[in-house]
């Protein structure tokens, strides 16, 4: 199996890394591979068997080309900082070049300590890996930007955490795995020469089109608030709660990273909490756009030595581009929204329709995913679809009446418009109780229901015979959910 690696960080940018290995897994196993992102990858594995790719996505063998490293970086850890963190169970084997010339980080997560382990064991469970690949696989599905899951391998070990758990290393794919986090780092130990540097090489790697900027820094940060505002926007609208929103779980790429304790909203609820650890609700669903906010004005911190270096002007502009952040999400979301229900361009009065509309879903305890599906069910003349959602059919009246006169101010006919809200909203999602009834089946050795939930999730949009029980809300039965880190 070749696999083409052009290693430009670990050339480029010696001393913002520790070199590291993996640890040789005892029995390792492959639980999944995604055969597709190999073939985006120009990776040909039609003659590599599964024990091959076991060895090679476990660090058993480390494939021909990798440079096995971990990165470096610090964060703010709810809201606290952390002068240094850094990857303490993941090793960057390189960087890929696809076909098509794009370039893509891969990384082995969960295969054993590093310089930065800070005494952790540097594994992981097979429970929080067949999350991330679960759930990362789910949003590209949605459209949402993400880090993606290659290859599941279980690894023979035990990992103890409250208990002992099944041992297993992800394999993720990554436009980069620069954070801001990773900013903070050498802003903080090093100053302006190194933040120079790594803004140079982001911009060059990820931005190009920056580079004749005249303020290129200045630049960096407002393409990286822009992405940011889009993709939170992304996560609301398909009711995703990333659970761990500290600064070193922020990409600059503007892709979701670090599924730990992240889940989908059922039943709506502005101040949804599912991270044990989110004892305050810091990362509650209705509160990512604030911390989004927060994140973005230590990054701009992060980002002023080299920005003042280039221009003094400049520190004024980024905190005017941060105190923008408010605004730009707003517009983000609203047209994250129209898409939602069916509008086109913005109009007069639509902020009071979304936020009158977010209102009524928590009020009447809606099921969040359900109820943009039924409501372009009622626009081809389905009624009871909706009905079935509320207290009493005539609970949101007054409110459909008013989106419904928005409708036919529509080019498009009403069932065009419901046609194009079925593909932007989802019939299917990790609902919670499914990825839990899953991962359990999986940890105790059974695989066919966390794979049959995977297929259902990577084909979001469109109904599928049998799979009613996917679209399903969860049973009472099931209470509050908890989701934990893993770490």
């Amino acid at each position: 199996m070749n696999i083409r690696f052009d290693n430009s960080f670990f050339t480029a940018m010696e001393g913002f890394y520790a070199p590291g290995e993996a640890t040789e897994p005892s029995a390792p196993h492959l639980l999944a591979f995604n055969h597709l992102l190999a073939r985006r990858l120009g990776i040909d594995t039609a003659d590599t068997s599964d024990e091959e790719l076991a060895r090679i996505f476990s660090g058993k063998a480390l494939p021909q080309g990798a440079n096995p490293l971990a990165l470096a970086y610090a964060g703010h850890q709810f809201g606290h900082f952390s002068p240094q963190l850094g990857d303490g169970r993941a090793l960057l084997l390189g960087e890929v070049v696809a076909p098509d010339g794009l370039r893509f980080d891969m990384q082995l997560k969960g295969s054993g300590p590093t310089a930065f382990s800070r005494n952790g064991d540097g594994k992981a469970a097979i429970g929080p890996v067949l999350r991330e690949f679960l759930v990362s696989e789910a949003m590209a599905a949605l459209g949402v930007p993400t880090t993606r899951s290659l290859a599941a391998v279980a690894t023979g070990d035990r990992v103890q955490r409250e208990r002992a758990h099944p041992g297993a290393v992800l394999t993720r794919i990554a436009s980069s795995h620069i954070r801001v986090g990773t900013f903070q780092f050498f802003a903080a130990h090093f100053g302006a020469d190194h933040v120079i540097q790594l803004s140079d090489y982001s911009i060059r790697r990820h931005f190009p089109d920056l580079v004749a900027e005249s303020n290129p820094h200045l630049a960096l940060l407002d393409r990286v608030i822009e992405l940011q505002c889009t993709l939170v926007a992304q996560w609301l609208g398909v009711g995703f709660v990333h659970g761990v929103m500290n600064t070193d779980n922020v990409a600059i790429t503007g892709e979701t990273i670090d599924y730990g304790p992240c889940a989908f909203v059922d039943r709506f609820a502005v101040e949804t909490v599912f991270s044990s650890i989110d004892a305050n609700g810091r990362y509650a669903y209705g509160r990512q756009p604030q911390i989004m906010h927060w994140n973005m004005a230590r990054f701009a911190e992060a980002l002023l030595p080299a920005i003042h270096a280039t221009d003094p002007a400049g520190v004024e502009e980024a905190k005017e581009r941060v105190d923008r952040i408010p605004h730009r999400f707003r517009i983000a979301w609203l047209a994250q929204m129209r898409r939602k229900l069916g509008l086109g361009d913005p109009f007069e009065g639509e902020g009071a329709l979304v936020d009158d509309l977010f209102e009524a879903l928590e009020r009447l305890e809606v099921d969040f995913t359900s109820f943009f599906r039924a409501l372009a069910s009622l626009l081809r003349g389905d009624g009871d679809t909706l009905a079935r959602l509320l207290p009493e059919p005539a609970a949101m009246a007054a409110w459909i009446a008013r989106w419904w006169e928005h409708v036919e101010q529509q080019t498009a006919s009403p069932v065009e418009r419901a046609a194009a809200m079925d593909m932007v909203n989802p019939l299917y999602i990790p609902r919670n109780h499914q990825v839990e009834r899953a991962l359990a089946a999986a940890e105790q050795g059974d695989l066919d229901p966390w794979l049959e939930l995977l297929d259902v999730v990577r084909h979001p949009y469109a109904l599928r015979a049998g799979k009613a029980d996917y679209a399903s809300p969860p049973p009472e039965s099931f209470g509050p959910y908890k989701t934990f880190c893993g770490t």
